[in-house]
């Protein structure tokens, strides 16, 4: 995936109860499983949770945990038939693209919205949030890391990855 698509690839983890969030490299985010592999090599209590956001149309939240299971969610399935990272993501789902995108809903998140219930997300509000067609994925992103705990880190990382 070209570089300039990519809004933001980040990384949160904790360690010693403190959460970590740090900007992941382009090469990061080729493919969706250069992103979890990325995301595997952290080493952390809980595992990691990783975010990529692309052009302002989607995110993939993906988390692993220290067992090495891989859950994710896409914000939308209807980027699917345009990005090839969002299509391994419907893949990796079992999530089967009808042929005519007409058939999708304007807005379908898909995939595991329990992933981060234990981390402070309930179900409802996960749906709240990947259902809001008036937020962009930047603000998805920093409204799940405000209920988990890690806003003010993330913040401090899409800052600098914005100056660059």
């Amino acid at each position: 995936m070209d570089g300039d698509e990519v809004d933001f690839a980040v990384a949160a983890w904790r360690e010693d109860g403190r959460w970590s969030v740090s900007a992941l490299p382009s090469r990061a985010t080729t493919s969706l499983n250069a992103f979890t592999a990325a995301l595997r090599q952290l080493t952390a209590e809980g595992g990691a949770l990783g975010f990529v956001a692309v052009d302002e149309e989607f995110f993939i939240a993906v988390r692993v945990t220290p067992d090495g299971v891989t859950r994710l969610v896409l914000s939308d399935l209807n980027a699917a038939y345009e990005w090839p990272i969002a299509e391994e993501a419907a893949d990796l789902l079992e999530v089967e693209l009808p042929e005519d995108e007409e058939e999708i809903d304007d807005l379908e998140p898909v995939g595991d919205i329990t992933l981060f219930v234990d981390l402070g997300v309930p179900v409802d509000e996960m749906e709240l949030i990947l259902g809001d067609p008036d937020l962009y994925p930047d603000e998805q992103v920093t409204s799940i890391a405000s209920r988990i705990g890690f806003a003010d880190q993330l913040s401090t990382v899409l800052e600098s990855i914005d100056k660059d």
